[in-house]
């Protein structure tokens, strides 16, 4: 099964104000980054999430560039159209491009990204609940009393608020439901949707709900912006993480061969590294430096050497596991950082080729990997050339809550 989050990011946002041609709301900064960065994020860390096709205006396509961080789920992005309900239908016709016809059972999560602060827990609970509704959609019960109000301003009657509730995104659809229903509104003229599940309903399919979160709160004005800003600097928002620090080593022998594995980098060489897998041991000593910091054993616990898969195995796969084993804990990795200890091969003209490997392993830019080496001036095994070695570092954000 594979698990799409399409993010709506055309729209001008009209009631946000400022003068026309201004930056949109979801490039707005927030905690230090854009506000689109923080939906993307979520979506990115959640294990479920196979892919993620962002929609954004056709004005926007450097401004995007300049806000979103890299990560490997994340496609090209897709135009929007005239409305909303126009840009989700090109979201999905960029999803159904990437997947191919092959799609029994897929799904589709489709959020705002004005909403920043939505969680994985939420996201986890409409995944869940997709696996026996074709439509659910993401609220929170009514707690405010409602009052009706003639044109005039004055109450006419109070509204009972059992069983009301406040939608909010995401909104997730088995994906065959939800792009047959948009294909239908477009052939019957219906263009006046502003909520998907609105068009499921509307298309005879039931929609289940599933439980929200007060904090997943859309930023639609200046002021709603002022006050996310205000919860992102509280010193309890910033207390739900803590920061976790752990090391990896790894070392391997030379064997015959004529290329080294290094950082998910084939580099000519006068030898290979030995080991069961391709023995790149600056990999190797990144994913153990990441299973350090959530306290989940070793790169030899979950890819043990005695199993035959295993064999000739690239270990980009070791780090790109270490990533989901992280992200799955709710855990956002901020850098890590690698030395090599070799005489030879030279390091420097392949640093970069390291980097943007690593980088689309772990949704990094290269600015959060640090590539270094160094040689053991003849001194020891390293020194004789008879191997290479690797020792890294990681650093993670984790729920202060989990206890690995």
């Amino acid at each position: 099964m594979r698990a799409a989050a399409i993010i709506v990011a055309a729209g001008r946002g009209a009631r946000f104000g400022g003068p026309v041609g201004t930056r949109p709301k979801q490039y707005h900064w927030l905690g230090g980054r854009a506000i689109i960065d923080h939906a993307i994020e979520a979506f990115a860390d959640h294990p479920a999430i196979t892919d993620i096709v962002v929609v954004i205006h056709s004005d926007d396509t450097n401004e995007y560039a300049r806000a979103v961080s890299a990560s490997p789920k994340l496609r090209l992005p897709a135009i929007g159209g005239a409305s909303r309900q126009a840009s989700v239908a090109r979201g999905l016709d960029a999803v159904a491009a990437l997947w191919g016809p092959a799609r029994d059972g897929d799904l589709v999560l489709i959020h705002d990204a004005a909403r920043p602060f939505v969680s994985q827990d939420v996201i986890s609970r409409v995944i869940a609940k997709l696996a026996n509704h074709p439509a659910v959609v993401a609220a929170v019960p009514v707690v405010d009393t409602l009052k009706r109000a003639s044109s005039d301003g004055v109450v006419t009657d109070t509204i009972d608020r059992s069983n009301l509730w406040r939608a909010q995104t995401p909104q997730g659809f088995a994906f065959d439901v939800i792009k047959a229903t948009h294909a239908r509104a477009t052939n019957e003229g219906r263009s006046d949707f502003t909520d998907d599940a609105a068009l499921a309903e509307w298309a005879g399919f039931p929609v289940a709900v599933s439980r929200g979160c007060e904090r997943n709160t859309k930023i639609t004005t200046a002021e709603d912006l002022a006050m996310a800003q205000t919860f992102v600097n509280t010193p309890s928002y910033a207390t739900d993480m803590e920061t976790r620090t752990a090391t990896g080593f790894d070392i391997h022998k030379f064997t015959d061969g004529d290329h080294v594995w290094l950082g998910g980098v084939r580099i000519p060489h006068v030898a290979r590294l030995d080991g069961h897998s391709d023995a790149d041991v600056v990999l190797h000593a990144l994913t153990d430096a990441l299973l350090g910091c959530i306290g989940d054993g070793d790169i030899g616990q979950h890819f043990p050497p005695s199993d035959p898969q295993w064999k000739g195995a690239a270990s980009i796969l070791f780090l790109k596991d270490a990533h989901r084993r992280v992200s799955a804990r709710g855990g956002k990795i901020i850098n890590v950082d690698v030395t090599i200890l070799a005489e030879a091969p030279k390091v420097g003209p392949h640093r970069a080729a390291m980097q943007a490997a690593i980088g689309a392993a772990l949704g990094l830019t290269a600015g959060r990997i640090g590539i270094k080496a160094t040689t053991m001036e003849g001194l020891g095994a390293i020194g004789r050339r008879e191997g290479i070695a690797a020792s890294a570092t990681a650093t993670v954000l984790m729920p202060s809550t989990d206890a690995g």
